[in-house]
């Protein structure tokens, strides 16, 4: 359908459970990190010595657990997110409130060094979903179903998922289909609109107006879930290691994608959408399943890397659009640009290089200070600030970029609605 257009509106966020700055999660990681260091020790002495043995091994050498924790609480302030870049994180898990191990729920590190295991992470992360998803359709009218739900994490995964346990509970499972976009990583949000806006156009072209009663115009609901604090594994202490456990959060968010311009304000026309991957990057960012939870690694040249394909990617993602113009000459100095935070790094990479204004990334700045790095979760709550803020004027351009693993860079242009 190609005169069809297509609107992204309606952002509804959902806090976590619990929040901490960044200065007590900090001191958490150090703390857990020691103890965790303390615990393998002790198993290898175990594992190692022969029973009634007198005799000193190396596994056995003392291990002095107050000096390891200094020197984990030095490494983090090296090479960990600053709390003037990331002043709180939110999360689901109680465990990040205190140091009390015994009662943790995932992170009882004193029993068992690298945690609970994936199934155990994966249960957790199934029965918070589902409180998510009540909380973000609690309001939402029975009969107002949409035609297709798109659930995306990276976090989790379950079957039957929360999305499927919710479409039955709202009585929709004859109107709504369920996908599931899983385990792409921090640039999901780019696809989940590339998806919807594909259902709605082949809804269109077959007739289809299979899920609407009366009033209500077809929609395409998106649904994050990222609870990315759930995979920290405190026998991992790398510098890349560090860097990731202190920028991750959990995020939660709902938002509608249309055919019809918003009702209320705060939504954008989808211009343009583009997806690409930089070849000989393949090791530069990976998001694996382990016996613990998933497994990030994340080398220090991916801002690099992101900046040897940005400009063309750019003049690419505006040649697309209807205007069909090239990135530089379509008002660059007017736009605003919402940038997934990677990393404090990946934001400054990318101003210095597209030469930008502070003004113009402050969103993404702003959600990282107040939220951290919610993965694919991140990008839609730039979104809902850049919606809300009354001196973002309609018809702004809004350049959307994201990034993860491949390494794979996805972008949206969107225009600010009225």
């Amino acid at each position: 359908m190609p005169n069809m257009k297509f609107f992204v509106h309606a952002f509804r966020p959902r806090r976590p459970d619990f929040e901490s700055t960044q200065e007590s999660g900090m001191e958490w990681l150090a703390a857990a990190h020691s103890v965790a260091e303390s615990t393998a020790r002790a198993a290898q002495r175990t594992e190692g010595e022969p029973q009634n043995s007198l005799a000193p091994s190396a596994a056995s050498e003392l291990f002095e657990v107050d000096s390891f924790h200094a020197q984990m609480k030095k490494f983090l302030h090296r090479f960990g997110c600053s709390p003037d870049k990331i002043g709180k994180r939110g999360h689901m898990l109680e465990d990040f409130t205190h140091l009390e191990w015994s009662r943790m729920r995932i992170f009882n590190v004193s029993k068992t060094a690298a945690g609970a295991d994936v199934g155990t992470r994966n249960a957790f992360f199934q029965e918070a979903a589902l409180r998510v998803f009540d909380d973000l359709y609690e309001s939402t009218p029975r009969h107002d179903a949409p035609a297709d739900l798109i659930h995306v994490s990276c976090t989790g995964y379950v079957s039957p998922s929360a999305a499927q346990q919710l479409v039955v509970r709202m009585g929709w499972q004859e109107q709504t289909h369920v996908t599931h976009a899983y385990h792409m990583g921090c640039y999901a949000a780019v696809p989940a609109l590339r998806m919807a806006t594909g259902f709605l156009a082949a809804g269109a072209s077959l007739g289809r107006g299979r899920s609407q009663s009366k009033g209500f115009a077809p929609r395409v609901d998106v649904v994050h879930t990222e609870m990315c604090t759930l995979h920290m594994n405190p026998l991992k202490h790398s510098p890349e290691q560090l860097v990731v456990q202190s920028l991750f959060a959990d995020g939660f968010i709902r938002y509608g994608v249309g055919t019809e311009p918003p009702r209320e304000p705060g939504g954008f026309e989808i211009l343009s959408l583009r997806e690409e991957m930089i070849p000989h990057s393949r090791e530069a960012m990976t998001w694996d399943i382990s016996p613990v939870g998933f497994a990030m690694t994340l080398s220090r040249d991916v801002p690099t890397l992101i900046a040897s394909t940005l400009p063309g990617f750019l003049d690419r993602l505006f040649l697309q659009a209807p205007e069909g113009s090239s990135f530089d000459s379509d008002g660059k100095s007017k736009a605003v640009f919402a940038v997934h935070p990677g990393g404090p790094r990946i934001i400054e990479k990318v101003a210095e290089l597209l030469g930008l204004e502070p003004w113009q990334t402050r969103f993404s700045t702003r959600v990282l200070l107040e939220q951290g790095n919610m993965s694919s979760a991140t990008l839609p709550h730039i979104w809902h600030a850049i919606g809300n803020d009354a001196d973002v004027a309609s018809g702004t351009h809004v350049v959307s970029l994201a990034f993860g693993p491949g390494l794979t860079i996805c972008g949206a242009l969107l225009r600010k609605c009225g």
